[in-house]
């Protein structure tokens, strides 16, 4: 670890951080939390996960995962050890030496940075803030954050940041069943407020993960995280667009992608989809043109990004009901619709923001009755812009639920659908990820890309 300056609490809390004694609380225990608190547990530190999810905390305490993709054998292990323990008590961040905020960063109605969590959480710490501690913000956010919004909330007790306590930014940078990168290989983003804070943030971190990226300050941590789905969100955009533009003209999108990217140099391949889902990628990109207008600047192509990746999933429904009165001579209205895939993608039983929630309730505002099928998602869980899917459940895929389908629509491509099934039973497949003719070899005749 980068050594510290002479300022007694930054010594102490990196010698602490050097021989392994310091205690990280984790606040928030989801889909970044508990991954985060795995990887350092792991490595030997002692982790306090601290959630407002009673569920959540009975579950650690018994060691027990919540996530598929995350065994609880790994969570017993630790739990067991003494490394990892869970609670809903704040009170009990004032025996952690380093206290990572791990919460939601979601849009409002009008699509505006909802700050809620993130003000909430700080005012929590804050209560239980004392002399000596490390606070790193880890939700992806707009730059300013971190100092704009938390340092003064942290400061009101009179505690100084960069005297008194210290504070970082180091964005999460998790992809969930992502089996070759977990939270331990990938590169940590760290910016510091103050040269003591991004020296202690960074050792902390090198105790977790294999690397860290020390930047010059908690906004361009920040800036960093932005970029990086900007960039995913606004290639994506292009390809949904390219996918609408040759579909007109007769051209398949996905063969032109898989022939581009035999180029070895300046491509990189994106796919398109019936829309946007995942935490970060549909909702990063406007925490940027929100601040942006501050500074009285345009975000032309971020938007127009956004509003190309918001439209896709009324371009699946037309697509469907194009389909259907082609191939069979059926209304979408009264139809019997099948979603294959309720998750954002596949392999994973995450349904944040996942343009399938879209995609039913568009079917069933057409007057299709609709259900929907997921190896992965037995029930709908409780999201904030669908509360009426709450307890949706998933139906069983067999013969039975194909033939009385009137189209089944793949909306996610988890590996583990018997596609071939799909193929002989259905009577019409509309399919938004190239799922048929990438597992089957070839575009079966009932199957339309859309």
């Amino acid at each position: 670890m980068t050594d510290v300056s002479d300022n007694p609490h930054a010594a102490r809390l990196g010698r602490a951080i050097a021989d392994g004694s310091a205690v990280v609380a984790i606040i928030g225990l989801g889909y970044v939390g508990l991954p985060l608190a795995l990887a350092f547990a792991g490595k030997g530190t002692r982790v306090l996960g601290v959630d407002i999810d009673a569920g959540k905390v009975a579950a650690i305490t018994d060691g027990r995962s919540y996530f598929r993709h995350i065994p609880s054998e790994r969570v017993g292990a630790e739990v067991a050890a003494g490394r990892l323990a869970a609670t809903g008590d704040f009170a009990r961040l004032a025996e952690a030496d380093a206290i990572l905020l791990c919460v939601p960063t979601p849009l409002t109605a009008h699509r505006e940075p909802d700050m809620s969590y993130i003000v909430a959480t700080t005012e929590a710490v804050a209560r239980h803030l004392r002399p000596g501690q490390l606070v790193v913000l880890e939700s992806s956010t707009y730059p300013g954050t971190t100092d704009e919004v938390m340092r003064p909330i942290l400061e009101r007790g009179g505690l100084v940041s960069g005297r008194d306590f210290f504070l970082a930014f180091s964005p999460e940078r998790e992809d969930p069943g992502n089996e070759r990168f977990d939270t331990a290989a990938i590169p940590k983003i760290v910016g510091g407020d103050g040269a003591d804070a991004l020296a202690l943030a960074c050792g902390l971190y090198e105790r977790a993960v294999a690397v860290t990226v020390p930047v010059s300050s908690t906004r361009t941590a920040e800036a960093v995280k932005l970029l990086e789905n900007i960039f995913r969100a606004v290639n994506i955009a292009l390809v949904n667009e390219l996918k609408v533009i040759y579909g007109a003209m007769g051209v398949d999108v996905w063969e032109v992608i898989e022939a581009a990217k035999s180029k070895p140099f300046g491509f990189m391949p994106f796919y398109p989809g019936p829309g946007l889902g995942g935490h970060c990628i549909p909702i990063d990109p406007f925490y940027l043109t929100w601040k942006a207008r501050e500074h009285e600047i345009a975000t032309r192509l971020i938007e127009l990004s956004g509003e190309i990746n918001t439209a896709m999933p009324r371009h699946v429904v037309e697509r469907l009901a194009e389909a259907l009165s082609d191939r069979a001579g059926k209304a979408l209205n009264g139809a019997r619709v099948l979603i294959l895939g309720m998750a954002y993608k596949k392999n994973v039983d995450d349904t944040r923001e996942s343009p399938a929630l879209k995609l039913l309730e568009l079917l069933e505002e057409r007057g299709a009755t609709v259900d929907f099928h997921d190896p992965f998602v037995a029930e709908i869980p409780p999201t904030r812009r669908f509360p009426e899917l709450k307890g949706r459940r998933s139906v069983a895929l067999d013969r039975a639920a194909l033939a009385v389908a009137d189209a089944v629509l793949i909306a996610t491509d988890h590996d583990g659908v018997d596609y071939a099934l799909v193929a002989e039973a259905a009577r019409l497949v509309v399919d938004t990820r190239n799922a048929m003719a990438s597992r089957l070899g070839s575009l079966p005749a009932n199957v339309v890309k859309a």
